[in-house]
């Protein structure tokens, strides 16, 4: 044994370990490391108590720990280099802003090349600076350019998904974007108003409240918008135009044509409540292949049972 981590705080302060103890080492489950117990007789005054950061050592963001968890996350998730690479990536896929040509290995070009740091850069890249990079002709250098400027016109639920907030998928951003309309309103948002959102609780409400109030990442998005990145007007949806209103359904299995979570978040704009389990308040499930125990208990409770099709044709019909 050569090393053992330490990293939970509530850990170390029950323990009451300082840098520069003598601990007590055993092997958890003859394979861990695990730390047991700080050898006090050993103290020769000098150890120093072991505070963690309020903010990240790398960007100083702030630092985020919510209660029910045991570690602390850097909340400048757009600026931070710690965490550059996979944000940028994120930002520019499929689901976020669709920038074609801009995949995973040109966007670590592009930051090893220090040409983007933020996602607000992607949009003032130019061809001189694309050519110089490995496998980057005039052609596709123009490609990527042309994709960029279209990227450029999306929807307010995709920019937000866009961001990476912890948490905050296509469904929730979909959510956030029918609920407040604006992002103006989401960014003033306090976290008993975000928790009114359909599919937000108090933990992801508090991701989000950290996200907007941090000044790194309303900077980032000032730039972005500053690129002219735009969405058309968000307009809330009329009851009468939310037929699964008050209907509670659950998904299961795999969808062939479209994912689960796509799936969620146009039954959600419908009006639904997409739980998590089956049970005697469920009005359908939606079953894909190889639906199991839901399926199973859905039948027993003689729940509506959709298949992919059927939800297909459903959506087809109702969405305006």
């Amino acid at each position: 044994m050569s090393n053992a981590t330490l990293h939970n705080q509530d850990e170390i302060e029950r323990l009451g370990v300082k840098i520069g103890d003598t601990v007590v080492i055993r092997r958890a489950g003859d394979v861990i490391p695990q730390v047991v117990s700080v050898v006090e007789a050993n103290r020769t005054g000098d150890e120093v108590d072991i505070n963690f950061p309020a903010h990240c050592p790398v960007c100083d963001s702030k630092a985020e720990k919510l209660e029910d968890e045991a570690v602390a996350r850097c909340t400048g998730g757009l600026i931070c280099p710690a965490q550059r690479k996979q944000a940028l990536k994120h930002f520019a896929s499929r689901k976020a802003f669709d920038i074609d040509g801009l995949g995973d290995k040109l966007v670590d070009q592009l930051v090893d090349a220090d040409l983007v740091h933020s996602p607000a850069d992607f949009f003032t890249l130019s061809l001189s600076r694309l050519i110089g990079l490995e496998r980057m002709a005039e052609k596709s250098a123009s490609k990527l350019l042309d994709s960029l400027e279209a990227s450029k016109q999306t929807t307010l639920a995709k920019f937000l998904y866009a961001l990476g907030i912890r948490e905050v998928g296509e469904a929730t951003a979909a959510n956030l974007a029918m609920h407040f309309t604006t992002l103006e309103a989401i960014q003033e948002a306090s976290i008993e108003s975000l928790i009114e959102v359909q599919d937000v609780g108090a933990i992801v409400a508090e991701h989000i409240f950290n996200f907007f109030n941090e000044a790194h990442n309303t900077d980032v998005i000032t730039a972005l918008l500053r690129e002219g990145i735009h969405w058309p007007a968000v307009e809330k949806p009329r009851e009468d135009s939310l037929p699964l209103k008050g209907k509670t359904c659950v998904i299961t299995g795999t969808l062939n044509e479209m994912g689960r979570t796509d799936a969620k978040s146009r039954l959600q704009l419908l009006g639904a409540k997409v739980a998590g389990s089956v049970s005697k308040n469920t009005d359908f499930l939606v079953a894909g292949e190889k639906a199991g125990s839901k399926l199973t208990k859905a039948q027993e409770l003689d729940v509506a049972v959709w298949d992919e099709a059927a939800l297909i044709a459903y959506l087809d019909e109702h969405e305006g």
